[in-house]
This record gives C-alpha cells, structure tokens and sequence, in this order.
C-alpha cells in the first residue's frame, strides 16, 4: 500500500514543474497587469492561470482535500485553515519581479495536515542551514510597496525602526529579493542567516517555511514564539540562536491575520 503523503509529494512537484514552465514562457512574453487592492498590489493573466492548473490538477488527484490560494482569496474564497488536508498556494511568489523581468520568482505549494506543515521538499532534502552565527551572513527581509507611510505612517516608522536596529547586530546586510519563498529557500541553503517579515500572507510562507524546516533551520513568530501559519509573521533563521538574537531586536507591530474570522 503506498504512503499517501509521498504520493502528494510526487504530485506536488510534477504540477509545480509545470507551473514553472508557465512561469518562464510568461516572462518572455508581453504581460498584462492587472491590480487588486491598491495600484502596487499587481496580479497578472499568469497568476490566474498557475493557480486553476495547480488546484484543477491536485483536485482531480485529491477530490476531498481543501485548498487555500492566493488569486482565489483575492476572488473572495475564504482563507480558513481547518485540520482538512490543505494545499496553500501563492502560484506566483514575486509577481511585482515578475511583471518587470526580474528573474527571482518561484511556484510556492505549501501542504498541510491537521494544521501542521509537511516539513518535506525535494529542494530541501538536497540543502543544509549552515550554523552561521559568528560567520554573520545577510539577512533578508521585505521592503513595503504599499505606501505605508501614506496610509498607516507608526506601522512605516516601525518598520523603518526594525531595520535600523537589525542592522546594528551585525549583519553583513540586509538583502530583499523580493520573493518570500525565495528568501526561505536562502536561509535554507546557508546564503543568509535569517528572515524577517511582518504583513505577509500564509500562501508566502507555507512552502519555504518547510524547506526551513527539513534544512534544519527553525521558523518562529517575530516575537520569538512559536510561529502560527495564519499571523501573517515569522523569522526563518539558522538556528534557534540565530532567530532569538533577531527577535531582540524587532519591534511588534498589528498586521492583522489571515484567518477570516480573526481567531
């Protein structure tokens, strides 16, 4: 009898290979923009369409399991997290690099079960965390593309404030590729030593956070707490020790949740 989380691995990657290949025909060709809750909030016809041949695909090999993505919560699906089976997807992690040709883009398929990720990945299995606390590597994090100075100026200030203090740990400073998964996927792999974001959505973290995790890094709160899918924050660090010396230095602030009934 064959293990049904592996089968779900193996079609996780064969429909995300072919995702990519979408990907990567769609950076070569004109791309309509489109845009959802603000003039930078960007979405495009390849977004849409990587979301439908991800979920299409695993439905029909999973009928009873539940999903949670991107472009279908922008549709107003709602964003619950139950203790279903649950693909979480951003089918596009880094649309705005995308819509300009810059080239740090992937597929994000996170997996969870009663709640929990699935803490395996074909990348992950070939990476390692390097133990880097002296070694002081980068950092990643995000910067803002919704005005937040203009709309919410403590949050902007905050933010600012974080880096600032970030800075001064040391670090050999702070890199924003501009791709959530990607910046997991570095820590992963020993080219930083943390991440740091607050104000992203589950879909953003759900795949890397199990690329992390499998590497043998570790993926808290912001606060330094056990890290909670839906709080829409996290720090992916190296080590436990990595991500306790990051959390000292971040000051909190409200980013609201994902779920959509706020629990």
């Amino acid at each position: 009898m064959s293990d049904p989380w592996q089968e779900c691995l193996e079609h996780c990657v064969e429909v995300a290979t072919q995702a990519g290949k979408v990907i990567r025909e769609g950076l070569k060709s004109d791309i309509a923009v489109m845009h959802k809750s603000s003039q930078v909030d960007l979405v495009t016809e390849t977004d849409q369409r990587v979301e439908r041949l991800i979920i299409s695909s695993i439905k029909a090999k999973f009928p009873t399991h539940s999903f949670i993505g991107e472009e279908s919560v922008a549709a107003g699906a709602p964003s619950v997290l139950t203790d279903d089976p649950t693909w979480i997807i951003d089918p596009i992690d880094g649309t705005t690099n995308f819509v300009h040709g810059f080239p740090f883009v992937c597929v994000s398929i996170g997996f969870t079960v009663k709640k929990q990720n699935s803490a395996w990945c074909t990348v992950a299995s070939r990476t390692k965390c390097t133990q880097r606390a002296k070694a002081r590597a980068p950092t990643a994090t995000a910067f803002p593309s919704r005005s937040p100075g203009r709309k919410d100026p403590q949050r902007f200030d905050a933010m600012m404030a974080n880096l600032r203090s970030v800075l001064t740990i040391p670090v050999h400073g702070i890199r924003s590729p501009g791709s959530a998964a990607v910046n997991m996927c570095l820590v992963a792999s020993g080219a930083a030593d943390a991440y740091y974001h607050a104000g992203i959505h589950c879909w953003d973290m759900a795949g890397g956070a199990a690329v992390v995790t499998e590497a043998g890094g570790v993926v808290t709160d912001v606060s330094g707490g056990p890290f909670d899918l839906m709080s829409r924050r996290l720090i992916a660090a190296s080590s436990r020790a990595v991500a306790e010396r990051l959390a000292r230095h971040i000051t909190e602030f409200h980013v609201g949740r994902d779920d959509a009934d706020g629990s």
